[in-house]
């Protein structure tokens, strides 16, 4: 027969070498602090978000978050198609990343992917907003229409202003154009 005294032992030893492991989100290397700080530059409707903040550190935490909510108030309202919000950001932020690039090209505000596509999930903030507010508003009135021109254009110059930070004043334009046509089809998911 064998003693169980070994046993407890190497689960005592365990159990303190456990001790040291780090936190999950920092083996995940997630900063919380900085997708906070990340969210409140885009918070006000009416300062321009600060693209220093978001050009220091990359992330999708942050814009996963802003998915996973929007989908969250998709549920709420009784809309069960999971895979949209996803497909779209991802798309939206291949379209981005095309045009933004064409513009800027041999410029110093080349952009990559996971970069558009951090930004396209951050600009995605106003977005979230509209989609609870909207749980409030009756269907198909000019009012739900009226209320998504507006956070419409709030996700527009966020992220005009996010992606556009090195590129040329005319195109300036052109990437803001592109930014509102993403978000239209957003917008156009709460509407219908």
């Amino acid at each position: 027969m064998r003693k169980r005294g070994g046993d407890s032992a190497a689960l005592h030893s365990s159990s303190s070498s456990s001790l040291e492991v780090p936190p999950l989100l920092e083996e995940l290397d997630i900063d919380m602090g900085l997708v906070w700080r990340k969210t409140l530059s885009i918070l006000h409707p009416l300062r321009p978000a600060d693209p220093s903040i978001h050009a220091e550190n990359a992330n999708l935490s942050g814009p996963f978050l802003f998915v996973l909510s929007f989908r969250l108030i998709q549920v709420l309202a009784g809309k069960l198609h999971f895979g949209v919000a996803l497909e779209w950001v991802a798309v939206a932020s291949v379209f981005l990343y095309f045009v933004s690039s064409k513009l800027s090209a041999g410029r110093h505000g080349d952009v990559d992917l996971y970069r558009c596509l951090s930004l396209v999930g951050y600009g995605m903030l106003p977005m979230v907003i509209f989609f609870a507010v909207s749980l409030f508003l009756p269907r198909g009135g000019r009012l739900i229409f009226g209320v998504a021109v507006g956070f419409v254009l709030w996700s527009t110059k966020v992220c005009t202003r996010l992606l556009a930070s090195g590129a040329a004043d005319e195109h300036r334009g052109l990437i803001a154009y592109a930014c509102c046509l993403v978000y239209k089809i957003f917008s156009l998911l709460v509407a219908f």
